[in-house]
């Protein structure tokens, strides 16, 4: 399988930790590619221009690390890291992914305008994608995963992880801190250790 790919790329990460958890990751052969730049390979492959994109064995492009992720869930032999359909956690792991992946759309939102001038416009954007990644930081504060068994959790884990990365000047943790102590325990863990983001 091929997969489109940047060691920088939070959501990339989130298929990472996952191929990693289900046991697969060396079937994955990464192509590195600036979705930035619009490659033709990359288009090809996701018209969206955007990285993660996974082409199957079978020549299906899938996109969008969500999609990728449940398909990843379907190989190997290792505990499904989707809960089965119509479950209550699975209920629960698919918020804490929406949860997730809402933190990183409004954190990779403000990371690709902090080189723009800042005028009004784009600071009043810039305070409005702040706020809901404190919103949601503050509901996930409240029932904080256990382990690093499902999507939800690895989708958190990769949020936090990104705002390590990319915002290490605007501390999350005094407000959260049982977050805190539950990412500083999966991230001891292979998934999380090996694709700690570069660049």
């Amino acid at each position: 399988m091929k997969l489109h790919y940047s060691p920088a790329s939070p959501y990339v990460r989130k298929v990472m930790v996952c191929a990693i958890a289900r046991g697969i990751a060396g079937l994955l052969e990464k192509v590195s590619t600036n979705p930035h730049q619009s490659p033709a390979d990359l288009l090809a492959d996701n018209p969206l221009s955007k990285v993660p994109a996974l082409v199957t064995k079978d020549g299906i492009a899938i996109y969008d690390s969500p999609v990728i992720c449940e398909y990843l869930d379907t190989i190997g032999s290792a505990a499904p890291l989707f809960p089965p359909t119509g479950s209550a956690p699975r209920l629960k792991a698919m918020i804490r992914q929406a949860a997730a992946d809402g933190i990183l759309d409004a954190a990779v939102g403000r990371r690709l305008q902090m080189n723009n001038p800042q005028d009004d416009g784009r600071k009043a954007f810039d305070a409005r994608q702040k706020a809901a990644v404190d919103r949601a930081l503050a509901v996930l504060e409240k029932d904080p995963p256990r382990g690093l068994g499902d999507i939800g959790a690895i989708s958190i884990a990769c949020a936090l992880g990104y705002l390590d990365f990319r915002f290490p000047h605007e501390p999350w943790r005094d407000a959260c801190p049982k977050l805190a102590a539950w990412f500083a325990e999966v991230s001891k863990l292979p998934q999380l250790a090996e694709t700690v983001p570069v660049g």
